[in-house]
């Protein structure tokens, strides 16, 4: 395995920690999905899913309020000359998931209607 996926697990998992543990959003569940970073490490994109999707930006804006926290908290945890600048997506893939689900539903609900 090459370096940069390894980081992007190990980053992962150290994140989702520390998201738990630091930003906390009464009602909602916070999910780190991914971490991409850039060939050159100084950058990297973290994916996260929040459940209810209606907490999304709100979440979004608390991860960015709290980067520096998460960063100290990463920076004791994760030996890096220098660690990546993070930048916060929200993950939709849940919610497309959800989506395909209904609809793959209704064609089941349409089909048993048939026969």
């Amino acid at each position: 395995m090459s370096k940069i996926p390894r980081l992007n697990e190990i980053l992962k998992e150290e994140l989702a920690a520390a998201v738990n543990r630091e930003v906390g959003l009464p009602n909602a569940l916070i999910t780190i999905t991914y971490v991409e970073c850039s060939a050159d490490l100084k950058r990297a994109k973290v994916g996260v899913s929040v459940l209810p999707d209606n907490l999304a930006g709100t979440a979004l804006r608390k991860l960015a309020a709290g980067t520096g926290e998460l960063v100290r908290i990463l920076k004791s945890r994760v030996k890096l000359r220098q660690l990546p600048h993070l930048i916060w997506e929200f993950d939709a893939t849940e919610r497309e998931a959800g989506k395909i689900e209904k609809l793959i539903a209704g064609i089941d609900e349409n089909d048993e209607d048939i026969d």
